[in-house]
Protein backbone atom coordinates (compact mmCIF):
# COMPACT_ATOMS: atom_id res chain seq x y z
CA UNK A 1 0.00 0.00 0.00
CA UNK A 2 1.27 3.47 -0.91
CA UNK A 3 1.34 6.22 1.68
CA UNK A 4 1.31 10.00 1.80
CA UNK A 5 2.42 12.86 4.01
CA UNK A 6 -0.05 15.54 2.96
CA UNK A 7 -3.62 15.31 1.71
CA UNK A 8 -5.99 17.53 -0.23
CA UNK A 9 -9.72 17.05 0.24
CA UNK A 10 -11.27 18.49 -2.89
CA UNK A 11 -14.53 20.36 -2.54
CA UNK A 12 -17.26 21.14 -5.05
CA UNK A 13 -15.83 21.30 -8.55
CA UNK A 14 -12.50 19.75 -7.50
CA UNK A 15 -12.53 16.04 -8.32
CA UNK A 16 -8.99 15.18 -9.42
CA UNK A 17 -5.48 16.50 -8.84
CA UNK A 18 -2.63 14.08 -9.51
CA UNK A 19 -1.38 12.71 -12.83
CA UNK A 20 -0.91 8.93 -13.04
CA UNK A 21 -1.84 8.32 -9.38
CA UNK A 22 -1.90 5.07 -7.48
CA UNK A 23 -5.52 4.59 -6.42
CA UNK A 24 -6.28 2.91 -3.11
CA UNK A 25 -9.64 1.73 -1.77
CA UNK A 26 -9.33 2.01 2.01
CA UNK A 27 -11.89 0.24 4.21
CA UNK A 28 -12.44 1.84 7.61
CA UNK A 29 -14.42 1.02 10.76
CA UNK A 30 -16.78 3.82 9.61
CA UNK A 31 -17.49 2.54 6.13
CA UNK A 32 -15.96 3.53 2.82
CA UNK A 33 -14.58 7.02 2.15
CA UNK A 34 -16.24 9.31 -0.37
CA UNK A 35 -14.14 7.80 -3.16
CA UNK A 36 -10.96 5.78 -3.68
CA UNK A 37 -7.95 7.83 -2.62
CA UNK A 38 -5.43 8.90 -5.27
CA UNK A 39 -1.77 8.98 -4.25
CA UNK A 40 1.16 10.47 -6.12
CA UNK A 41 3.96 13.01 -6.07
CA UNK A 42 3.53 16.77 -6.04
CA UNK A 43 6.44 19.20 -5.63
CA UNK A 44 8.66 16.33 -4.53
CA UNK A 45 6.38 15.10 -1.74
CA UNK A 46 3.92 12.25 -1.35
CA UNK A 47 0.37 13.58 -1.57
CA UNK A 48 -3.09 12.03 -1.29
CA UNK A 49 -6.22 13.39 -2.93
CA UNK A 50 -9.82 12.65 -1.97
CA UNK A 51 -12.90 14.30 -3.54
CA UNK A 52 -15.16 15.15 -0.61
CA UNK A 53 -18.43 14.75 -2.52
CA UNK A 54 -17.38 11.66 -4.49
CA UNK A 55 -15.88 11.42 -7.95
CA UNK A 56 -19.13 12.59 -9.60
CA UNK A 57 -20.43 14.89 -6.84
CA UNK A 58 -22.95 12.31 -5.68
CA UNK A 59 -22.75 13.08 -1.95
CA UNK A 60 -24.55 16.12 -0.49
CA UNK A 61 -22.90 17.83 2.50
CA UNK A 62 -24.94 15.98 5.15
CA UNK A 63 -24.15 12.59 3.59
CA UNK A 64 -20.38 12.94 3.26
CA UNK A 65 -18.70 10.12 5.25
CA UNK A 66 -16.46 12.52 7.18
CA UNK A 67 -15.26 9.97 9.74
CA UNK A 68 -14.29 7.45 7.08
CA UNK A 69 -12.52 10.12 5.00
CA UNK A 70 -10.24 11.37 7.78
CA UNK A 71 -9.59 7.90 9.19
CA UNK A 72 -8.56 6.59 5.76
CA UNK A 73 -6.18 9.50 5.22
CA UNK A 74 -4.46 8.94 8.56
CA UNK A 75 -4.27 5.23 7.79
CA UNK A 76 -2.17 6.20 4.77
CA UNK A 77 0.22 8.18 6.96
CA UNK A 78 -1.19 11.65 6.31
CA UNK A 79 -0.43 14.26 8.99
CA UNK A 80 -1.49 17.46 7.19
CA UNK A 81 -4.76 18.17 5.37
CA UNK A 82 -5.69 21.09 3.11
CA UNK A 83 -9.45 21.27 2.63
CA UNK A 84 -10.68 23.80 0.05
CA UNK A 85 -14.44 24.34 0.02
CA UNK A 86 -16.93 26.71 -1.58
CA UNK A 87 -18.34 29.42 0.70
CA UNK A 88 -20.59 32.43 0.63
CA UNK A 89 -19.48 35.84 1.86
CA UNK A 90 -21.27 37.50 4.78
CA UNK A 91 -19.28 40.74 4.51
CA UNK A 92 -19.15 43.50 1.89
CA UNK A 93 -15.33 43.51 1.95
CA UNK A 94 -15.02 39.78 1.16
CA UNK A 95 -15.84 39.46 -2.52
CA UNK A 96 -16.64 36.52 -4.79
CA UNK A 97 -13.42 35.24 -6.30
CA UNK A 98 -11.44 35.81 -3.10
CA UNK A 99 -10.11 33.30 -0.57
CA UNK A 100 -10.49 33.14 3.22
CA UNK A 101 -8.09 31.17 5.41
CA UNK A 102 -10.48 30.21 8.19
CA UNK A 103 -9.16 30.32 11.75
CA UNK A 104 -12.48 29.69 13.54
CA UNK A 105 -15.78 27.95 12.84
CA UNK A 106 -19.30 27.98 14.27
CA UNK A 107 -21.26 24.74 13.95
CA UNK A 108 -24.91 25.02 12.92
CA UNK A 109 -25.24 21.45 11.59
CA UNK A 110 -27.25 18.64 13.15
CA UNK A 111 -27.33 14.83 13.05
CA UNK A 112 -23.90 14.29 11.51
CA UNK A 113 -21.64 11.65 13.07
CA UNK A 114 -19.02 14.05 14.36
CA UNK A 115 -16.70 12.20 16.73
CA UNK A 116 -14.70 9.00 17.07
CA UNK A 117 -15.63 8.91 20.77
CA UNK A 118 -19.00 7.15 20.62
CA UNK A 119 -18.13 5.02 23.66
CA UNK A 120 -17.02 3.10 25.53
CA UNK A 121 -13.89 5.24 25.17
CA UNK A 122 -14.68 8.85 26.05
CA UNK A 123 -12.59 11.96 25.55
CA UNK A 124 -13.16 15.71 25.25
CA UNK A 125 -10.88 17.31 22.68
CA UNK A 126 -9.91 20.97 22.72
CA UNK A 127 -10.67 22.74 19.45
CA UNK A 128 -10.25 26.29 20.69
CA UNK A 129 -8.03 26.86 17.65
CA UNK A 130 -9.24 24.30 15.12
CA UNK A 131 -7.13 25.28 12.10
CA UNK A 132 -3.39 24.75 11.65
CA UNK A 133 -1.42 28.04 11.44
CA UNK A 134 1.45 26.43 9.52
CA UNK A 135 -0.67 25.19 6.63
CA UNK A 136 -2.71 28.40 6.63
CA UNK A 137 0.49 30.42 6.21
CA UNK A 138 1.74 28.17 3.41
CA UNK A 139 -1.58 28.27 1.57
CA UNK A 140 -1.88 32.04 1.90
CA UNK A 141 1.64 32.71 0.63
CA UNK A 142 1.20 30.35 -2.33
CA UNK A 143 -2.13 31.85 -3.37
CA UNK A 144 -0.78 35.39 -3.18
CA UNK A 145 2.10 34.31 -5.45
CA UNK A 146 -0.55 33.31 -7.97
CA UNK A 147 -2.28 36.68 -7.83
CA UNK A 148 -5.16 35.73 -5.56
CA UNK A 149 -6.74 38.00 -2.97
CA UNK A 150 -6.50 36.21 0.38
CA UNK A 151 -8.02 37.08 3.76
CA UNK A 152 -5.68 35.71 6.43
CA UNK A 153 -8.37 35.04 9.04
CA UNK A 154 -12.09 34.44 9.14
CA UNK A 155 -14.89 32.66 10.96
CA UNK A 156 -16.94 30.22 8.91
CA UNK A 157 -20.45 29.33 10.04
CA UNK A 158 -21.19 25.77 8.92
CA UNK A 159 -24.82 25.11 7.98
CA UNK A 160 -26.52 21.78 7.42
CA UNK A 161 -27.35 22.13 3.73
CA UNK A 162 -28.00 21.10 1.12
CA UNK A 163 -30.27 24.14 0.93
CA UNK A 164 -28.94 27.69 1.04
CA UNK A 165 -29.81 30.15 3.83
CA UNK A 166 -32.99 32.14 4.19
CA UNK A 167 -32.56 35.91 4.23
CA UNK A 168 -33.32 35.92 7.97
CA UNK A 169 -30.67 33.28 8.67
CA UNK A 170 -28.07 35.09 6.60
CA UNK A 171 -28.83 38.37 8.38
CA UNK A 172 -28.43 36.57 11.72
CA UNK A 173 -25.01 35.21 10.72
CA UNK A 174 -23.89 38.65 9.60
CA UNK A 175 -25.13 40.26 12.81
CA UNK A 176 -23.05 37.76 14.79
CA UNK A 177 -19.93 38.99 13.03
CA UNK A 178 -19.20 35.79 11.13
CA UNK A 179 -17.38 36.08 7.80
CA UNK A 180 -18.34 33.25 5.46
CA UNK A 181 -20.91 30.44 5.32
CA UNK A 182 -20.20 26.87 4.21
CA UNK A 183 -21.71 23.36 4.48
CA UNK A 184 -18.74 21.01 5.01
CA UNK A 185 -16.12 22.45 7.38
CA UNK A 186 -17.83 20.68 10.28
CA UNK A 187 -17.11 17.99 11.36
CA UNK A 188 -13.98 17.71 9.18
CA UNK A 189 -11.94 20.07 11.33
CA UNK A 190 -12.77 18.42 14.66
CA UNK A 191 -12.34 14.88 13.36
CA UNK A 192 -8.89 15.88 12.11
CA UNK A 193 -8.05 17.21 15.57
CA UNK A 194 -9.18 13.95 17.21
CA UNK A 195 -6.78 12.12 14.89
CA UNK A 196 -3.92 14.53 15.55
CA UNK A 197 -3.92 15.88 11.98
CA UNK A 198 -3.11 19.45 10.99
CA UNK A 199 -6.10 20.86 9.13
CA UNK A 200 -6.52 23.96 6.97
CA UNK A 201 -9.96 25.10 5.85
CA UNK A 202 -9.64 27.21 2.70
CA UNK A 203 -12.86 29.02 1.78
CA UNK A 204 -13.36 29.74 -1.92
CA UNK A 205 -15.81 32.63 -1.89
CA UNK A 206 -18.31 32.20 -4.71
CA UNK A 207 -21.18 34.53 -3.77
CA UNK A 208 -22.71 36.93 -1.23
CA UNK A 209 -25.17 34.36 0.16
CA UNK A 210 -28.52 36.25 0.23
CA UNK A 211 -26.85 39.66 -0.04
CA UNK A 212 -24.90 41.94 2.29
CA UNK A 213 -25.47 45.42 3.59
CA UNK A 214 -23.70 48.05 1.52
CA UNK A 215 -23.69 46.03 -1.69
CA UNK A 216 -26.53 46.88 -4.06
CA UNK A 217 -28.27 44.66 -6.61
CA UNK A 218 -27.11 41.36 -5.11
CA UNK A 219 -29.12 38.33 -6.12
CA UNK A 220 -29.48 35.45 -3.68
CA UNK A 221 -27.05 32.64 -4.44
CA UNK A 222 -27.98 29.97 -6.99
CA UNK A 223 -26.07 26.88 -8.09
CA UNK A 224 -25.54 28.29 -11.58
CA UNK A 225 -23.98 31.48 -10.19
CA UNK A 226 -21.85 29.50 -7.75
CA UNK A 227 -20.42 27.22 -10.44
CA UNK A 228 -19.60 30.17 -12.69
CA UNK A 229 -17.23 31.62 -10.07
CA UNK A 230 -16.02 28.34 -8.62
CA UNK A 231 -14.47 26.90 -11.77
CA UNK A 232 -11.85 29.66 -12.05
CA UNK A 233 -11.12 29.53 -8.32
CA UNK A 234 -10.54 25.77 -8.41
CA UNK A 235 -8.09 26.35 -11.26
CA UNK A 236 -6.21 28.88 -9.10
CA UNK A 237 -6.02 26.43 -6.19
CA UNK A 238 -4.82 23.67 -8.50
CA UNK A 239 -2.08 25.95 -9.90
CA UNK A 240 -1.01 27.08 -6.42
CA UNK A 241 -0.90 23.64 -4.81
CA UNK A 242 2.71 22.78 -5.75
CA UNK A 243 3.82 25.98 -4.01
CA UNK A 244 1.65 25.15 -0.99
CA UNK A 245 3.28 21.73 -0.74
CA UNK A 246 6.76 23.27 -1.02
CA UNK A 247 6.03 25.83 1.71
CA UNK A 248 4.61 23.40 4.29
CA UNK A 249 7.46 22.76 6.77
CA UNK A 250 9.01 19.31 6.78
CA UNK A 251 8.54 19.01 10.55
CA UNK A 252 5.46 20.12 12.44
CA UNK A 253 6.01 22.86 14.99
CA UNK A 254 2.34 23.71 15.50
CA UNK A 255 0.14 22.90 18.48
CA UNK A 256 -2.35 20.72 16.60
CA UNK A 257 -1.40 17.89 18.93
CA UNK A 258 -0.86 14.17 19.03
CA UNK A 259 -3.69 11.82 18.07
CA UNK A 260 -6.16 11.15 20.85
CA UNK A 261 -7.90 8.15 19.26
CA UNK A 262 -6.31 4.72 18.79
CA UNK A 263 -4.03 4.08 15.84
CA UNK A 264 -5.79 2.77 12.72
CA UNK A 265 -5.65 -1.01 12.38
CA UNK A 266 -2.73 -2.26 10.29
Amino acid sequence: MADAELAVIGGSGFYDLLSDPVVEEIPTPFGAPSAPIALGRLAGRDVAFLPRHGAGHSLPPHRVPYRANLWALRHLGVTRVLAPAAAGSLRPDIHPGEFVLCDQFVDRTWGRPDTYFDGPQVNHVSVADPYCPEIRAAAGAALVRHGATVHDTGTVVVVQGPRFSTRAESAWYRSAGWDVVNMTQYPEATLARELGLCFCGLALVTDYDTGVEGVDDIEAVTMDALWAVLSSMVATVRDALPAVVELVPDERACACGAPVVPDPPG
